[in-house]
């Protein structure tokens, strides 16, 4: 139909414009099946999205997964995973609307986890209800395993090992996580160094569970905060490095669909594998 190619919606969509009485030809109401005719004037008026609805902006991330059902989606450093306070445009999720993310809370269809907005690396998306109930359920069964790169500042002394402490809200802070808690939630993270250098750790790091700031909050305590992590470390940030070195890089999971593994890595970027260099580690090391 001609309003459906002039405005640049479908023609379901259209349809429901007429029938809401948005579309006027020649100052009337139009008729659904109207059909126009030279020197016709339509004008039409398409709502404003439903509270809540999110709307597709232009967002950077990569996709190294795809299927009917999900995404695995490699998020860039910078970017948040979904609306919040004074990050209400711009973020992964509304990147995500035209790839037809679905399920689970309407300002964050499709989300079945999170990174934090300087980690970078991978995040699974459900492009159906079904996925998304299914995937949240294996989440919660610990079926999905998920595996990052984090450079420590200093030289922690254990070659691997397991972090095993509740983490919740600060007792004063209420924006940073902490040991110091009177709500501590069960948070498990292990890991295993892969190389060190004059004050760096390089460990790769394996969550057992999934607490907001699990890792940086764990290392932190352990007196070895990620490097150039200034909320839970210490500033300045050492000089090459702009944001937190916490990089999410393999993801195994059980597909919803059929239960068949589903497993993807994410290299370091460049400015992570570059600082290693610097300080003479493998700049893509063994994941």
């Amino acid at each position: 139909m001609a309003l459906a190619a002039h405005a640049g919606v479908s023609r379901a969509a259209a349809q429901r414009l007429i029938a809401g009485g948005l579309v006027l030809v020649d100052g009337a109401p139009a008729l659904k099946k109207h059909v126009l005719r030279a020197g016709e004037e339509v004008v039409w008026q398409v709502p404003p999205p439903a509270p809540g609805t999110l709307t597709a902006e232009p967002v950077p991330f990569g996709i190294v997964y795809e299927d009917d059902w999900l995404l695995v989606v490699d998020k860039p450093a910078g970017v948040v995973v979904h609306p919040a306070p004074g990050n209400e445009h711009g973020t992964l999720a509304q990147g995500l609307v035209a790839k037809g993310a679905r399920g689970g809370h309407e300002s964050r269809p499709g989300i079945v986890h999170r990174l934090d907005k300087d980690t970078s690396g991978l995040l699974i998306v459900a492009r159906r209800d079904e996925a998304y109930q299914r995937l949240v359920a294996a989440m919660e069964r610990r079926d999905i395993h998920r595996t990052y790169l984090a450079l420590l500042s200093g030289r922690l002394p254990q070659d691997e090992g397991t972090i095993d402490a509740p983490i919740g809200r600060h007792l004063r802070d209420r924006k940073r996580m902490s040991l110091h808690t009177a709500a501590g939630r069960r948070a498990v993270t292990h890991f295993e160094v892969l190389g060190r250098a004059p004050g760096f750790t390089l460990t790769r790091v394996r969550l057992e569970t999934g607490r907001t700031h699990q890792i940086r909050v764990h290392f932190s305590a352990l007196g070895y905060p990620v490097a150039g992590d200034v909320q839970y470390g210490r500033p300045p940030r050492p000089e090459g490095l702009s944001r937190q070195f916490l990089h999410a890089a393999h993801l195994a999971f059980p597909h919803p669909e059929d239960g068949r593994e589903i497993t993807c890595s994410s290299s370091l970027p460049p400015e992570l594998s570059a600082f290693l260099e610097g300080l003479g580690l493998p700049a893509q090391p063994l994941g």
